[in-house]
Formats: C-alpha cells, structure tokens, sequence
C-alpha cells in the first residue's frame, strides 16, 4: 500500500510504503508523482515499513516506469530524497543504487523519521 503522509515541512511530500505493492496501487499514486517532479524542486520522503515485502503484480514495472522515467526528463529538479527504513536489504540497495538518483538520497531508520523530513526541508 502506498500512502501520503501528512504533516510534512512545506515543499516536501511524503509517502508510507507498507505490505505489497501493486502494480494498480503504483498507478493510483501516480497522478500524485506526476505533480511531484513538475515542480522545480523534488524533496521527497519515503518511509518503508518493517511490513513491506516488495512489489506485487506490476509493481515492480510501474515503479520503474515513474521514478526512472521521471528521473531522466526531470533530472535539474530532484534536490533531496530521504528513505526512511530498518529494512537492511532496501538500506544496501539504496547505497549500490544511490549514485544513478539524481540530487542527494539519504537512509534514515525508522525513529528518525523526523530528522528525515527536516533534512528533506533544508539546503
């Protein structure tokens, strides 16, 4: 499941990933994305629950789709990208895949969620 988390600095959204993640479910979040990296600046924060198993039907697909199509025709935009996760294979994933995200992209453990926002917020 995905959603959008409230209480998020100003210029940041946020998002919590939880159990599986479809294909449909990556579909209804993209309006969302879209709006996202149309702005001049991505800050984005994505919290990964100690539920989530992966991706579902699909999912994996359209992820790639969004964020790697996004990624290459919004590149100049992404500014800060906080993953907020104890799940250690998503932790080195995100280390042997940081250097292809544009902007920076920082692993922060689940209690430290909101040092995550506010380093999402800063420059």
């Amino acid at each position: 499941m995905i959603a959008e988390l409230s209480a998020m600095p100003p210029g940041v959204t946020g998002v919590r990933v939880s159990g599986r993640v479809s294909g449909e479910q990556m579909r209804e979040f993209q309006p969302t994305w879209a709006k996202l990296v149309e702005t001049d600046e991505v800050r984005f924060v994505e919290v990964i629950d100690d539920d989530y198993t992966g991706f579902g039907p699909g999912g994996l697909v359209e992820d790639w789709k969004m964020s790697w199509g996004a990624m290459l025709h919004h590149h100049s935009a992404f500014r800060r990208i906080a993953v907020v996760t104890d799940k250690d294979w998503i932790i080195h994933a995100i280390h042997a895949l940081a250097w292809m995200v544009p902007g920076e992209i920082k692993v922060f453990a689940l209690d430290d969620l909101d040092r995550a926002k506010q380093w999402a917020a800063s420059d």
